[in-house]
Parts: structure tokens; C-alpha cells; sequence
């Protein structure tokens, strides 16, 4: 009676620790399912004759390169006018293109558009709002000098479980009030409109530094700069604004990728690429690696 009831604990305990096993491994395959991906910010610098020799006609060849080696699965553009836009539409093949310009939600003046790689992720649904009292219609915030957007899509991934809300802006340049109130206006449209299980992803030219009260606002809570969060040390440039200036060593750092709990960042790299002495645009990209976080 002794040995059959001890047999009977034994495979108890048997049952329990390879259902503990297996569970575990359930968990850890859900987690390891969803593939590393690139996320960039790239302001492409709008296509304007009095860039002279820096104009689009001159650099197109030149961004576009860096878009085909870099081959980011999610990337936010600014500063995107729709002649630009029709030669990024052209140039990659298989991506996704959300969102539309800030003049009227359609085409009309610059957008700050997400692309997608449709092999990567599907769109679960995508939209755009205005940095304004009135987000719902095209308008000019606070004390902005320039109507301001935000482009979203709920994005999930092919190769695995990973569920992502992105989030692509082009913040002012001029209004101090402006950044402030489209970062807690952001921050509320993210609270409210965050999907189950979904891991955030903010990218963009802020026109701001970290340090200043509106990106303050932003990554004081949940989210972090993927800067300060790599695990490898960062790489590249220091800045992210160059003016044209192939030689620069110093300058503003306003565009971030910003990402939150549940994303790891694998890596972050400002690339500070010239070529003989030309520029792609006056900002330099910001690219991240990221993952889900297993840790």
C-alpha cells in the first residue's frame, strides 16, 4: 500500500513537472515567435527649388540608396511632399504606404507618412489626426507655426505574435506650447487607443532634445529612448540634424525612436552616411533594432 501510494505521488509529481516543462516551453516559443525588426525616423527634407544643388532632383538618388540597404520594416518619414511621395511609392515595391498630408488628409502639402513592410506585418487598421483642439480635421495647434500630424497603424506581425501600435509625428519647430500639448495629446490618443497585447512604437522628428519638458512628458512614463535603452552601445552620429553640412561634429538631436514596455532594443545607430562630400537630407536617420522583450 506504502510503495503504491508513494508510485502515485512519483507520477504526480512526473505529470506536474513535465505539464510545468511544457508550459514553460509553450510560453518561451510565444515569446521567441516574433522576429527581430528595423524601425526608422528619416526627416527626408522637403522638395524645394531654393535647396539649390541639396534639392530633391539631386538627392533622390541618394536617399533612396539608403532605403535599399537599410531596409527597415517599419519606417516614418516627415517632411514628405507628393512628388516625393510618388518616387518612395515607386522605389518600394511591397511596402505599405499610410497616411496622407497635413493640408487635407489626402495629398495635399507635407505628410509624415508610415511605410510598411508588407512582408513583416499586416495593417489591422492605420489613420492620421492633427496636433490640435480639433484632431479630427485639418488645423494649426496652439501657438504651431505649421499644422502638425500623427500617423498610426496597428500592425501585427506574420512571422509571430508580436502585436505593434506605431506611431509616426513631425512635431513644431517654433511653438513651445505646441510640443507640449502634442505630447499629452499623444499620450492620451495612445492610452485610448492601445489595443490589447500591443507594444508601442513612437518614431519622429520631435524638433526637440530629450531633455526638453514636452519629450520629458513622453518618456518619463512607459516609454524609453531607444538611445539610453540599446543594449549594444550606440553608434553614429551624436546628432541628428546636419544642415546640409557634410563636415558637421556637432548639432541638434530631434528625431528619436521611442518604444515601450515589452520591446527590447537590440540596437541604435544614427547614420551620419556622406556621399564625397553630399548629404541624403539635412537630418541623418535613426534606426533601431528591436525585439520582443523575453527577458
Amino acid at each position: 500500500m506504502i510503495r503504491q501510494g508513494l508510485r502515485g505521488v512519483l507520477r504526480l509529481i512526473t505529470v506536474a513537472c513535465l505539464a510545468a516543462w511544457a508550459t514553460s516551453g509553450e510560453a518561451k516559443q510565444a515569446c521567441d515567435a516574433g522576429a527581430p525588426f528595423r524601425a526608422m525616423t528619416y526627416n527626408i527634407r522637403l522638395d524645394t527649388a531654393a535647396d539649390g544643388a541639396n534639392d530633391w532632383a539631386h538627392r533622390r538618388p541618394l536617399f533612396l540608396s539608403q532605403l535599399a540597404l537599410l531596409r527597415p520594416q517599419v519606417l516614418g518619414l516627415q517632411e514628405v511632399l507628393p512628388g516625393q511621395r510618388r518616387d518612395l511609392d515607386a522605389a518600394l515595391p511591397g511596402y505599405l504606404s499610410l497616411g496622407g498630408g497635413r493640408d487635407d488628409g489626402k495629398a495635399a502639402g507635407e505628410a509624415s507618412p508610415l511605410y510598411v513592410d508588407g512582408q513583416a506585418f499586416a495593417v489591422r487598421g492605420s489613420g492620421m489626426f492633427w496636433l490640435s483642439p480639433t484632431p479630427d480635421r485639418p488645423s494649426l495647434g496652439w501657438d504651431a507655426g505649421y499644422r502638425r500630424v500623427v500617423t498610426w497603424a496597428h500592425l501585427v506581425s506574420r512571422r509571430g505574435a508580436l502585436r505593434l501600435l506605431a506611431v509616426n509625428t513631425h512635431w513644431d519647430n517654433t511653438g513651445q506650447v505646441a510640443r507640449r500639448e502634442s505630447a499629452k495629446q499623444l499620450r492620451g490618443w495612445i492610452a485610448a487607443n492601445r489595443r490589447k497585447g500591443e507594444h508601442v512604437l513612437v518614431i519622429g522628428d520631435f524638433n526637440a532634445p530629450l531633455a526638453e519638458a514636452s519629450l520629458a512628458d513622453m518618456t518619463t512614463g512607459s516609454l524609453r529612448d531607444s538611445r539610453s535603452a540599446s543594449a549594444e552601445p550606440p553608434a553614429g552620429a551624436g546628432f541628428t540634424f546636419n544642415g546640409f553640412d557634410p563636415l558637421a561634429r556637432s548639432g541638434q538631436t530631434i528625431d528619436h525612436v521611442l518604444v515601450g514596455p515589452g520591446l527590447q532594443v537590440l540596437r541604435h545607430h544614427v547614420l551620419a552616411e556622406q556621399f564625397d562630400g553630399r548629404l541624403a537630407s539635412d537630418h541623418f536617420p535613426v534606426i533601431a533594432d528591436l525585439s520582443r522583450d523575453c527577458r
